[in-house]
């Protein structure tokens, strides 16, 4: 069990576990989503991790097929600028290795915006923590357990 599955199961949130056999050469882990667990690719979300003013670490959740808008979410997040975070960083932070980060269970809560595009979907795909391990649930109850907010932050 990740930590991403003990938190909803402590909230005791509806979820469905979905896993697939992760390809050590896929470069894309969302898109690897998309395609072994036969899915919208609009369903699909990735977690990206940023660093905001060089002062703290926020997630952003944003659909897998799009790019994440450094200007809408510094703007959504009131900085003045807004960079990827580096992955020793992301590690240390949430607990997790890239391509496995869930916006769930991470070591240390992060500031959180999902992307508004998730507001018409009724259920929407994370990551579980680990390569290969999906969480499906509904936006609302994503947005509840992690104190979050809807942002349009793709381009």
């Amino acid at each position: 069990m990740t930590p991403a599955i003990a938190q909803l199961n402590k909230l005791s949130l509806p979820f469905q576990l979905h896993q697939y056999q992760h390809d050590a050469n896929c470069k894309s882990f969302g898109l690897e989503a998309v395609e072994k667990l036969n899915v919208a690719e609009e369903c699909v979300f990735k977690t990206l991790v940023v660093d905001v003013d060089n002062s703290y670490l926020a997630v952003a959740i944003i659909p897998v097929a799009l790019s994440l808008s450094l200007k809408k979410i510094a703007k959504a997040l009131s900085a003045k600028k807004v960079k990827m975070a580096d992955a020793i960083r992301v590690q240390n932070s949430t607990g997790y290795v890239l391509g496995g980060v869930s916006p769930l269970g991470q070591k240390k809560p992060l500031k959180t915006l999902l992307d508004s595009s998730a507001t018409v979907l009724e259920t929407l795909y994370i990551s579980g923590g680990k390569r290969g391990l999906e969480i499906e649930l509904a936006p609302r109850h994503l947005i509840n357990s992690l104190q979050a907010s809807y942002a349009s932050i793709t381009s």
